[in-house]
């Protein structure tokens, strides 16, 4: 199925080189500041636990707060966070609202709920609702999962500040661009929207630096 496709690192620069063919501004990118990174997460607890601490932060804030994790109880499992206090999370610099949506994930998976192992043989829109049918994962998490963990080729998450800033940046879009009006723009990059959005993310952290 066409939303199962997936890329890899070895298919990363072809992919951008075709985008390019068909995207001026895309090329612009590459031709200024190369090819992007081939960002990558493995299919894990943790994965989606570095997800949900990314929620409406910086990515700083919640790497510390995974590193913190990480120092309490090494290895981040279901069943080691869930021994941890509300003390002892806030510690590691999680908001209730978090403490609330990480116990959930890891009550999910040990009950065998959710299951990550299956999500990966499922097409694009089933592993969105298993996934935002638990708690505190919405469609932002889902994509990010979608994207950097599962790889599926046409993921375009709308509601990634970084994503929507770069692409009004390149695009010498009016500030007061709408999210509907910038899903019709990124329908041209299809099936390949994944992509696109790995090449706005390095313009945007490029221009940043």
């Amino acid at each position: 199925m066409q939303n199962q496709f997936i890329f890899n690192q070895q298919t990363l620069h072809s992919l951008c080189d075709e985008l390019a063919l068909a995207d001026a501004d895309l090329a612009w990118v590459i031709k200024h500041y190369g090819y992007p990174r081939f960002w990558s997460r493995s299919n894990t607890f943790e994965s989606l636990v570095h997800v949900i601490l990314e929620q409406q932060v910086s990515l700083a804030s919640a790497l510390a707060a995974l590193n913190k994790l990480k120092e309490n109880i090494q290895e981040v499992t279901p069943a080691r966070l869930l021994l941890l206090t509300d003390e002892e999370l806030r510690a590691c610099y999680f908001s209730r609202q978090k403490m609330a949506y990480v116990r959930y994930l890891a009550e999910a998976l040990l009950s065998g709920q959710l299951k990550l192992e299956e999500l990966e043989n499922l097409p694009d829109e089933k592993v969105r609702h298993r996934l935002t049918s638990l708690k505190g994962i919405g469609n932002w998490t889902a994509d990010i999962y979608l994207l950097m963990t599962l790889h599926r080729t046409n993921i375009f998450p709308i509601g990634d500040l970084a994503v929507v800033n770069a692409m009004k940046r390149l695009k010498r879009l009016p500030t007061a661009t709408t999210k509907d009006e910038l899903l019709l723009i990124a329908e041209q990059w299809q099936p390949y929207r994944s992509i696109a959005t790995m090449i706005l993310w390095h313009y945007y952290l490029s221009r940043g630096k």
